[in-house]
């Protein structure tokens, strides 16, 4: 008996030391993505050969941070709060790393991205604000924008999507209609994520080069890439008119990437003041028997191909 138990033990042990190990990979897949590319020939030669942070201690750090996120996620959904936080930046400047890492580990249930695509004809028939509102938090859930109301005073502003009538509209209007969300009782939280002109040409250089990144790379970021300057002055000029007491700007600088995500994530938990919420104890039922019971026999050809 007491080496049953304890062949038990030692199967137990290596189920766990196997998922844990799984949830490692999972992050490690992600960074191997990252840095996929850095071998290819002459890419690299115009950038700094700067290793950044230690990776052991990013993968720690990340790791508990996830953590924290997860204890953040129980709490919003146990107080029923309405959480919305906006992610904006460059072409490549690192949003949708970020928010990879912060919704990997939590329920799309709670913790949701929206990632709106260009309007449609109706869309843009509607008060400009419209589309953006139906992806609002109801009690208990998370918002993470991936671009936001914001287009406006960026791409649309930049590229001549609209006039400078209605960028003024804009700019008029935003400060109250995030006064009034945050009156409801949304809490508000905008990211600006920072990269110099060198570090957008390089990775734009990298998704040119990687088949599993060229669909990142759309003809308006090509576009984006040559008016350099006017997406800086039309930032500075968002930044400056929409950093308001009730939702200030909060500004990633995002050149180091890990640096970037973990300083987001840590300052992220910093603006939703959250604690333990207590969970009653799960226990299994028993596993009811039935001797009359007898498995289905399945087809061969049902199964999916070993390959590996």
């Amino acid at each position: 008996m007491t080496e049953t138990i304890a062949a038990d033990g030692a199967n137990m042990r290596k189920l766990i030391d196997a998922d844990l190990q799984d949830t490692l990979d999972e992050e490690i897949e992600m960074e191997l993505d990252d840095h996929r590319l850095q071998t290819l020939q002459g890419e690299t030669n115009a950038r700094d050969a700067d290793e950044g942070m230690d990776r052991q201690q990013y993968f720690q750090e990340l790791l508990r941070l996830q953590g924290e996120l997860v204890k953040l996620q129980d709490w919003v959904q146990h107080q029923k709060l309405k959480v919305v936080v906006i992610f904006e930046g460059r072409d490549s400047a690192g949003k949708g790393g970020v928010i990879k890492r912060i919704t990997q580990r939590l329920n799309p249930r709670i913790c949701r991205v929206a990632a709106l695509p260009a309007p449609n004809e109706r869309e843009r028939t509607q008060w400009y604000f419209q589309r953006y509102a139906t992806h609002l938090p109801a009690g208990g859930e998370i918002v993470l924008f991936d671009r936001s109301w914001y287009n406006r005073a960026g791409v649309e502003r930049v590229m001549g999507f609209c006039t400078e009538d209605q960028v003024e509209e804009f700019f008029r209007t935003v400060p109250e209609f995030e006064r009034m969300l945050v009156r409801s009782g949304i809490i508000l939280v905008k990211y600006w994520f920072s990269i110099t002109d060198e570090e957008q040409q390089f990775r734009f250089m990298m998704r040119i080069h990687d088949p599993l990144k060229q669909w990142k790379l759309s003809p308006m970021d090509v576009q984006s890439r040559a008016r350099w300057e006017q997406y800086t002055k039309a930032k500075e000029d968002m930044l400056h008119r929409t950093h308001i007491p009730e939702a200030p700007w909060w500004v990633v600088e995002a050149v180091d990437k890990k640096r970037a995500r973990l300083n987001c994530i840590s300052h992220l938990l910093t603006q939703i003041p959250y604690g333990d919420v207590t969970h009653p104890s799960v226990t299994l039922p028993d596993r009811i028997h039935d001797p009359a019971y007898r498995r289905d026999h399945i087809p061969e050809e049902m199964f999916v191909p070993k390959v590996y």
